[in-house]
């Protein structure tokens, strides 16, 4: 087998093969090629190359959230490892762990106006769980004397047992806490020499054990047992991650409400998945009402910012957390992080606590379901818009598939309506951009057994439109575009609508489509103008071709906003 003759880029194949790295996304380069080398050569790997390096990492993400373990992502210097950075923030803020291996120069050829140069280490500082700033090899040993070689074979092992540590360290780190890590690796010229054997044998360090953690309960047990209103909020969830077994003692007790949204990826018919349905048309004294005395949450980021208003709002006196990872003090009250995960809190907690007589769940239960009367009313009402074209969408999705979605107005939409439980939902919460969303479902649906679907605005879809510039999206891989020719959701923000400053620098109007797109990219391209197109469109979209498909819905700007507005004064 052909490996690099660096010894460094051994070190780093080596080591990601014995840490079970297997999916590596690699950008052409040249800083990078012992790299690309080593990986290629090796069938263990799975790799893909893909061009644009934005891209190459929000497609890792998208892997990575999908199986769970670390992905690769190897580029050369320069301002290559920059365009990581967006993908490397929404990793650090979803808990999704994605090496990052950067090629750089070697340090006497940084900061002399060499080109392809920047400062590398560290570039990511902010939000990074471990920078590995690895040093390079001492060159030309062979060609030393004989008393000066023992000296530099010293020298030489000495910066191989560093980068081992470090390169170990940081891929440890990215696989317990779950979430972005640098590895920055100097190379000298010549890159490309290959020999057939390894001549280094790097020390595997193992994941430490991590221990079963557990706390005395009581005093949370007694707040819990003397509450009658007691709400959980739940974030961002992987699927099948909780046991259904916990969700169900939850829902069963009268004094627990239970707030999901679609990312949160559990069910239950007694849970609350559409929060902004429920609150926004609450006044002052149902919200008062609706006042928890302990909140408990779980899962990661919230989107719906009504619930955080009226949280900050309440002066709560109990927020309690459970998460392996950070936590965040999102409603500025939170006093108690159980630092374990979800299924290790339950099964100590659950069952030790009593159900508490209370009408909290029944009474907001009963609000909720006439509100969903409501909901269905006013929907046969309006015209053709964005509301109307999710409504179909959502409700003709296939079973047991994947639903990637895209920020912004289209993620606060899907909240909106109840999905089939069937279908797991994900979306780029951590960072909330438009900027990576088609990738990371282009990735996704490589890893994913599921037929993937990925709905998106037109903005977040022309932004990142060069997703589609590689050779791994799968036939059965949909896209649905909803055009309303600009940035929608600034039309439901407060502003001066309809003035050319604002069409011009808040909505972006534009009259670009995606069908010249998906003809460079051999997509199938369909379009829908209205409802009766819309359903007689779905019909055959989700059938498996040949190819992939992009459906592109085109709704009327001037429309949407005052449709969605005119919702939550109606379900009041």
């Amino acid at each position: 087998m052909k490996h690099p003759k660096i010894p460094l880029a051994q070190t780093v194949v080596q080591l990601c093969k014995a840490k079970n790295i297997q999916h590596i996304v690699l950008s052409p380069g040249s800083r990078n090629a012992p790299l690309t080398i080593g990986f290629t050569h090796d069938p263990f790997f799975k790799c893909y190359s893909i061009v644009d390096e934005r891209c190459a990492a929000f497609f890792a993400m998208g892997i990575a959230q999908q199986i769970q373990e670390p992905v690769a992502v190897v580029c050369t210097s320069g301002s290559a490892l920059l365009n990581y950075y967006p993908a490397v923030a929404e990793a650090f803020f979803s808990n999704i762990p994605l090496v990052v291996l950067s090629a750089d120069r070697p340090k006497h050829l940084i900061g002399i106006g060499d080109g392809q140069t920047i400062n590398q280490e560290d570039v990511y500082k902010n939000h990074i769980l471990y920078s590995a700033n690895l040093k390079q090899d001492i060159d030309e040993v062979n060609k030393l004397e004989a008393s000066e070689k023992a000296k530099y074979l010293d020298l030489q092992k000495s910066v191989q047992d560093f980068n081992e540590e470090e390169i170990n360290k940081a891929i440890n780190i990215s696989v317990s806490e779950k979430g972005p890590v640098h590895i920055n690796i100097p190379f000298n010229e010549p890159l490309y020499d290959i020999v057939e054997a390894l001549v280094v044998k790097p020390t595997v360090t193992p994941l430490s054990t991590k221990e079963t953690i557990t706390e005395d309960l009581s005093t949370f047990i007694n707040l819990w047992n003397t509450a009658k209103r007691k709400l959980v909020l739940v974030g961002v969830n992987q699927p099948n991650t909780v046991e259904q077994q916990y969700l169900d003692v939850l829902a069963q007790d009268e004094s627990v409400l239970v707030l999901t949204e679609t990312t949160s990826n559990i069910h239950n018919k007694r849970f609350i998945p559409g929060i902004d349905k429920l609150i926004a048309a609450l006044n002052t004294e149902e919200l008062e009402l609706l006042k928890p005395e302990i909140l408990l949450t779980f899962g990661g980021l919230v989107v719906s910012k009504k619930i955080k208003k009226f949280l900050r709002d309440c002066n709560l006196k109990q927020h309690w957390h459970i998460g392996e990872q950070h936590a965040n003090d999102t409603f500025f009250a939170l006093n108690k992080v159980f630092k374990m995960s979800v299924n290790a809190f339950f099964s100590q907690f659950l069952f030790q606590t009593n159900t508490v007589e209370s009408d909290y769940n029944s009474f907001w239960l009963t609000a909720f379901n006439s509100r969903r009367k409501k909901h269905e009313a006013y929907l046969k009402t309006i015209p053709f818009s964005d509301f109307k074209a999710f409504e179909v969408l959502l409700n003709t999705l296939p079973s047991n598939s994947q639903l990637q979605v895209g920020n912004s107005s289209t993620i606060r939409y899907t909240q909106l309506f109840d999905l089939k439980t069937s279908i797991e939902v994900f979306c780029n919460r951590g960072t909330s951009g438009i900027d990576g969303s088609t990738s990371t479902a282009i990735g996704a649906a490589t890893a994913s057994k599921l037929q993937t679907t990925f709905i998106t605005g037109d903005l977040s879809f022309l932004y990142d439109s060069n997703a589609f510039w590689n050779n791994y999206i799968p036939n059965n891989f949909r896209v649905i575009v909803v055009n309303n020719a600009g940035g929608g959701i600034f039309r439901i923000l407060p502003g001066h609508k309809n003035t050319l400053n604002y069409d011009t620098y808040f909505e972006t109007k534009h009259n670009l489509t995606a069908k010249q797109l998906c003809a460079m990219y051999g997509f199938e391209y369909r379009t829908a103008s209205n409802e009766l197109e819309l359903v007689s469109g779905l019909d055959q979209f989700y059938i498996e071709g040949t190819k992939p498909k992009l459906l592109e819905i085109f709704t009327p700007s001037e429309l949407n906003d005052e449709t969605l507005l005119k919702y939550f004064a109606q379900i009041k």
